[in-house]
Parts: structure tokens; sequence; C-alpha cells
């Protein structure tokens, strides 16, 4: 898979990131939404290759890819990102957020195994943290996450929630640091959270079909879910606009099993079934979908969709 959307740098650069901080501080969320608009005008025209990535995946879903729409995935893209602001600031107070399977996540949690709840860049993960709040029974989350891919949130975060940032498991770690971090984790009965959809640069991926086409998928959360040997819950935290969400716990497996001697073939099987499951989620709001890169790796295609623009 092209590694181009791991060299793609983090929009608006630190200035910009704690200015709109500092607005929504000072004006509120109403106020900082409305800078949005330009905001995202402004992206959209300087990022081309996320400009044209975007119009592939919504004709690939089969959904509208002209301006507006494209227009309407930035935004929607920008505007969870604000959220995550008044979420790390204030918890879930002013957000109408509908959580949907959370008693079968308590029943999985019941088993006292651990949890692995496997997510995509869909959405805001951001918002499965307000669940702590509401559900004191629900445990702490641990969240994998690269800090270096995405330094300036990173910052942001150690900034306004310190006690949130040290839940965060660095993914840019070496890998077996990471997974021993995860198994203690999990032996702690912890919620930890990663997303499947991305491959990192030498990372082997595997591709299966997704959204009518063959797609790399990373192999290596289905092998760490197989070690771990504990339930898998896929969980996404849908933006449906304004300041509503809607969080989804949707149990996916009891337990991963890759047999020796089947092994390939129960690797694609699963991985088959958690890409049919985010286009499953995707056709219901493509404008969640934040991968902003060629994510079916077809140069081809994505610089012909451009042309109409």
């Amino acid at each position: 898979m092209s590694d181009r959307w791991w060299q793609r740098p983090e929009g608006g650069g630190r200035f910009g990131l704690w200015l709109i901080v500092s607005i929504a501080h000072c004006g509120g969320r109403t106020l900082v939404r409305l800078i949005l608009y330009p905001v995202t005008a402004y992206f959209f025209c300087r990022r081309g290759e996320e400009r044209r990535a975007a119009r592939v995946f919504l004709a690939r879903l089969g959904h509208k890819n002209g301006t507006w729409a494209i227009l309407a995935l930035m935004h929607r893209f920008a505007a969870t990102l604000i959220d995550r602001v008044f979420f790390l600031l204030r918890g879930e107070r002013g957000f109408d957020i509908r959580v949907e399977g959370l008693d079968g996540l308590r029943e999985v949690m019941a088993q006292e195994r651990g949890v692995l709840l496997v997510g995509a860049h869909m959405g805001s993960f951001e918002v499965l943290r307000t669940l702590a709040v509401r559900h004191p029974s629900v445990p702490r989350l641990r969240i994998v996450l690269n800090k270096q891919q995405m330094a300036q949130q990173t910052r942001l975060m150690d900034a306004l929630a310190p006690d949130v940032a040290e839940g965060i498991i660095d993914a840019a770690r070496d890998p077996i640091s990471v997974a021993l971090a995860v198994a203690e984790a999990v032996r702690r009965h912890e919620l930890v959270a990663l997303l499947a959809d991305r491959g990192h640069p030498g990372e082997t991926l595997h591709r299966v079909p997704f959204a009518g086409r063959p797609a790399p998928f990373p192999v290596g959360p289905w092998l760490l879910a197989a070690k771990l040997d504990v339930p898998v819950v896929l969980c996404l935290g849908l933006y449906l606009g304004g300041n509503r969400y809607r969080v989804v716990f949707e149990p996916f497996a009891d337990t991963v099993t890759l047999p020796r001697r089947e092994r390939q073939a129960a690797l694609d099987a699963v991985m088959t079934r958690y890409a049919a499951r985010l286009e499953h989620y995707a056709r219901q709001t493509p404008c969640n979908w934040f991968n902003f890169y060629d994510f079916w790796d077809d140069e081809a295609e994505t610089g012909a969709g451009e042309r109409g623009l």
C-alpha cells in the first residue's frame, strides 16, 4: 500500500490549532463552528490529494461526489476535531450522544477477561471517553494511538487533559512494547481500543473486499487479538451533525482464533468480516470516513476522479 497517508502533514499547524482552541474557550462551540466554514474551504483548496481521495471514496460508495459533497465530508472531519476540544474540557455536556449496544458490551465485560475495542478512522473516538462519566461501571479506556503521527493533537491533549493523555498507549513504540502494554491493560480488565483500517510503513497488509474492490488492511490488529485471547467488540463514534453523536458497540468475536494449519484462511475471514462492517456503516454515514488518502492504492483512478473539479 502507498505510504502517502503517513507522509501527509497534519493540517493547520500549531498556531492555527491553538488559535481555534483559544476561540473555543472564549466564544464557545457555536462561534468556533462558524469559523470552520472558511477553514474547510481553505483546506479544500490547498489539499488536493485529500480532495481527490474523498472524491474516489464517495464515488465507490455510490454517493454524490461533487464539490459540495467533498466539502461536507471535510467539514465533518473538522467538526469532530473541534468537538474533541470540548469533550476534553467538559465531557458530554452540550452534546446529544446516543449509545447502541452498551448492554452487550457490559455482558462481555462481565467475563472479566478484558475487551479489545476495534474501530476505524470513522467519526470520533473521543466521544467514547464520555462513557466513563455517564456509566461509572465501564472500566478505564486505553487507546492505542501513534503520537508521532498526531503530534499537534497529542500536545493539545497533554495540555487540556493530562489524565486522559496518560491513558494513551503510544503505537510509535516498537511492536513488542506496544503488545506488552496492551496485554497488561487487558490483564487489568481495562478496555483497549485500536484502529484497524490503516497500515503503517513496513506493516504486513492483506487485501479484502471493501466497497467493491480489494483494499489493503493491516494484519497486526488481528494477530494481536488472537494472542490476547479476549473478546473483540467493534466500536464507532459516528458524528450525525450539530451536537449529535451515535456510539455503536457491536460484538464481533468471543475470541479471534487463527489455527496454524488454516491461518491464512482464518485471517482472511475475520478481516473480510471487519471490512464488511466498516462498509455497512460507511454507507450509512459516508461523511464520517476520515481516510483522506488513496485507500485502495489505485493512483490511476484517484487521478482520474479529479478531472471533474
